[in-house]
């Protein structure tokens, strides 16, 4: 009983300082998405671009935050922290401190052209990276892949359409295929900035570097393969380039801006994340819009309110995740037993549900389009791209917050939406239907492997996590007409789900986490999705699970699993200290199937109190897009995490969610103590078994 009082005044420290931060204009909640240094020092070059006129202060924070973030032993910047340094983001670091005014004397500048040298020099660059070189004539376009205008006009009916690429890279690619066209070059702010980039050079290195290796050794390594297709085409896509028809690149030109200012929010945002936006008012001026037109001004004021502005730095978020935040704060304080009917809860559910995406557009119609809108999207203004997490994340939240919302439109509208947009395969992916054209990843544009978007086991437990809610709500109206035939999609679709669960899990016993780090996040949420649709734990595939999280548990209790996962799968659920997201997580897994006596269930919830800590002190002025966020942030209790726990873009871009530390134990802390309390009041271990599988 001692360790369940414990448990009871952490769970009540927690629900204090999360309440405390909720925001006061609306109430919603939204933490920083702390991300690498790209974003911002790509604001840098875009301001340079442009020539907006940044305020003396905020170069001084942007100043002062890149060279806070800067590896101290070796002079890089990496992706994440604790792991090695990036050739790349340290190239757009350094780059971004030249045009800021910092000369070739400055120890930081020293370090990381050390650095940029020793791994090969600007030559071994990604290609987003070349891409900013060449803007600024650092490197010649024809280093750079070409990106023909052309592809905007594919019909959407083949492998290669522009609807194939995944929503993230198809917002982004259409304003490069207009700044590919133009190949402008802009000026650095002096010669002595440009000199400084030029000794990033290796001796003698060849300036115009090839972005694909030559044919023959590509085809002797990989053979008849897609890249070798891409690789055996691309002179005759130069040749195009040379030689192509002016009057269809006019039209293709025109469709590209259509699409552009078509998709660009009333507020100027763009799919709610950074890269369109960098590249959206670029290839706006070279079709002739001036800088104060609407269209350039929004871009520039969406990029401003992703800034984040704390302790004498300013940085640009990559994202910002409120409908994330708020429905998981939500399901936090419901599963610590805060009441529903609670002022601050109650505001929050409205909040979400002003929010649900009703318009009848969105990328997603183009190969659903007689399918009802009601998803949500991740951030504040975002209408043409829903997601599929984010709304099995809301219906959870809703539900809990009220099962009479069962009854609701809203709900109604959101599950059609969620089992419209299930695969073919019967997984579930974050933006598109069967966005799974994987040879699209051998182009040589896309050397991070993200221009796909397919089922994910981590999507796919969080929707079944949310049809088995609503199935086991539902139940009292089955009979009812609108409830007959959801319910049945939901079975058809939670049929489907399980199989792809079934067909999809790793040998070991785990599931990859796409959008969280990373078997882990995947066999969490693969575990709650599988538990509320009814599977017992005598299912193998929920007895392996169980066993594999109990393997990867630290010897302190905790749980922590490294970045490095995604490219060594032999160091699956290890590799770093626990941190508390994971720890909890691993504690969901557990729980929803597992009895809290349970040993591993015990180490893991006395190392979440062991590491609760009281919130440390905040500056007075914090600023999210310029707008102040609650200072009050010394209440209650929370816990540390430095390590990036959020994925990007696996291998390459990871996040720091900065509520992951707080309302993932918040949740895992308040289902234990439930679990508990039923397990002394029914005295039983687990109902898990009387379920009825699919």
């Amino acid at each position: 009983m001692d360790s369940l009082r414990s448990v009871r005044a952490a769970v009540g420290r927690a629900a204090e300082h999360l309440l405390s931060i909720q925001r006061t204009t609306e109430p919603f909640w939204c933490a920083e998405f702390e991300f690498n240094v790209s974003a911002t020092s790509m604001y840098v070059m875009l301001a340079q671009i442009l020539g907006l006129h940044l305020p003396e202060e905020r170069e001084k924070k942007i100043i002062n935050y890149l060279i806070q973030h800067q590896k101290s032993e070796d002079g890089s910047w990496s992706m994440a922290f604790g792991i090695e340094g990036d050739i790349s983001l340290t190239t757009e670091a350094y780059l971004a401190l030249t045009i800021l005014g910092l000369d070739a004397d400055d120890f930081v500048l020293s370090k990381a052209k050390s650095f940029i040298l020793s791994k090969g020099g600007l030559s071994q660059v990604s290609v987003f990276t070349k891409i900013a070189l060449a803007l600024f004539g650092i490197l010649p376009w024809t280093a750079v892949p070409p990106l023909p205008a052309e592809m905007i006009l594919l019909p959407s009916q083949l492998p290669v359409a522009l609807y194939r690429f995944a929503s993230w890279a198809r917002c982004t690619m259409v304003p490069l295929l207009v700044i590919s066209h133009h190949r402008p070059v802009y000026k650095l702010p002096n010669e002595a900035c440009h000199k400084l980039i030029m000794e990033l050079w290796l001796p003698h290195a060849e300036r115009n570097v090839p972005y694909l290796p030559p044919v023959r050794q590509v085809l002797m390594k990989n053979g008849i393969s897609w890249k070798s297709f891409f690789c055996l085409i691309d002179p005759l896509v130069r040749i195009y380039e040379e030689y192509k028809p002016s009057m269809v690149r006019k039209y293709a030109i025109k469709k590209c801006m259509e699409y552009i200012l078509k998709h660009q929010e009333n507020e100027g945002d763009t799919a709610g994340i950074i890269p369109p936006l960098l590249y959206n008012p670029i290839a706006m001026t070279l079709q002739g819009y001036s800088l104060g037109s609407k269209e350039v001004t929004g871009c520039v004021q969406a990029i401003e309110r992703f800034s984040w502005e704390t302790h004498g730095q300013y940085r640009i978020q990559a994202s910002v995740g409120p409908v994330w935040d708020t429905a998981f704060s939500v399901t936090a304080l419901l599963d610590c037993g805060w009441s529903p009917n609670d002022a601050r809860i109650e505001g929050a559910v409205r909040w979400m549900l002003d929010r649900q995406l009703l318009v009848e557009y969105g990328d997603w119609k183009i190969y659903r389009p007689k399918l009802e809108s009601g998803g949500w999207s991740f951030q504040y203004f975002n209408s043409w791209f829903p997601d599929v997490d984010d709304t099995a994340t809301v219906v959870i939240s809703l539900l809990k917050q009220s099962p009479d919302a069962v009854q609701s439109h809203n709900i109604h509208r959101a599950l059609r939406w969620l089992l419209g947009m299930q695969n073919k395969d019967g997984g579930w992916a974050a933006y598109d239907v069967d966005n799974d054209k994987l040879f699209l990843n051998d182009h040589p544009a896309s050397d991070m492997g993200a221009l796909c978007d397919p089922s994910t086991p981590d999507v796919a437990g969080h929707v079944l996590e949310a049809v088995g809610l609503y199935l086991e709500l539902s139940e009292q109206y089955k009979h009812t007409e609108i409830h007959r035939r959801l319910r049945s999609e939901a079975e058809t679709g939670t049929r489907l789900g399980i199989q792809y669960l079934r067909d999809s899990q790793e040998l070991q016993g785990s599931w990859y986490g796409r959008w969280a780090v990373n078997y882990i996040f995947g066999t969490c949420g693969s575990l709650c999705g599988l538990a509320a649709v009814g599977v017992p734990m005598s299912d193998p595939m929920v007895s392996r699970a169980i066993e594999w999280l109990k393997w990867c548990q630290n010897k302190d209790g905790g749980w922590g699993e490294g970045v490095n996962t995604y490219k060594d799968k032999s160091q699956m659920g290890k590799g770093i200290e626990s941190t508390p997201s994971q720890t909890a997580w691993s504690l969901m897994g557990l729980l929803a199937y597992v009895p809290p006596e349970d040993m591993s269930i015990q180490s893991g919830i006395q190392w979440l109190l062991r590491n609760i800590v009281h919130p440390s002190e905040e500056p007075a002025e914090s600023y999210e897009g310029g707008l102040p966020i609650p200072t009050n942030t010394t209440t209650g209790g929370t816990w540390n995490e430095r390590h990036f726990t959020g994925t990007g873009f696996p291998k390459h871009t990871y996040v720091n969610y900065h509520l992951y530390r707080h309302y993932f134990p918040m949740m895992a802390l308040g289902r234990y103590l439930r679990s508990s309390e039923a397990t002394a009041r029914l005295g039983i271990s687990s109902l898990r078994d009387q379920k009825t599988s699919f």
